[in-house]
């Protein structure tokens, strides 16, 4: 078994955490926690993409969020009135979202005060290993949702 600190999946939670460190304490300034931000974030670049409104399940897999997290942050952000809820013209059990008035403008405000983490980030790690980085992830990503998984068998056979 490799070393602890050379796994992959714990030197990614390690990266994400220190990325984060950098971030969170603008959200929390504005009471929100980064998955809440995350759903703001995504239903603003939906609205500016000019689809209004997104259903629920799409939006999950958007932000990387169970379905049970995601109904929590909704209900949340709708009672903050960051974003609006309304039933599925096509399926009563399903609920379309969108960002409200008020979501705009809570994410014109912290959108200048994150880019300068953004820009603190670039100017510490550097412009080229950042734009490298954001390659090497994405290729990571295609390739392992692309492949086939060995199978439990196979792993354990090794």
């Amino acid at each position: 078994m490799r070393e602890f600190r050379r796994s992959l999946p714990m030197s990614l939670l390690k990266a994400r955490e220190a990325v984060m460190k950098t971030f969170t304490p603008q959200l929390r300034a504005h009471d929100l926690s980064s998955q809440q931000w995350r759903v703001l974030r995504a239903l603003h670049d939906y609205a500016e993409a000019g689809d209004s409104e997104v259903e629920m399940s799409i939006l999950a897999e958007r932000c990387y969020l169970l379905m049970p997290s995601l109904s929590r942050i909704v209900q949340n952000l709708e009672q903050r009135k960051l974003i609006k809820r309304r039933t599925s013209d096509t399926d009563m059990r399903r609920s379309n979202i969108m960002i409200s008035k008020a979501g705009v403008k809570k994410v014109d405000i912290l959108s200048p005060l994150l880019e300068q983490r953004y820009a603190h980030i670039t100017e510490v790690f550097g412009y080229g290993k950042l734009e490298l980085l954001y390659e090497l992830l994405a290729e990571l990503t295609d390739k392992l949702q692309n492949a086939d998984s060995p199978d439990e068998e196979t792993v354990l056979a090794e």
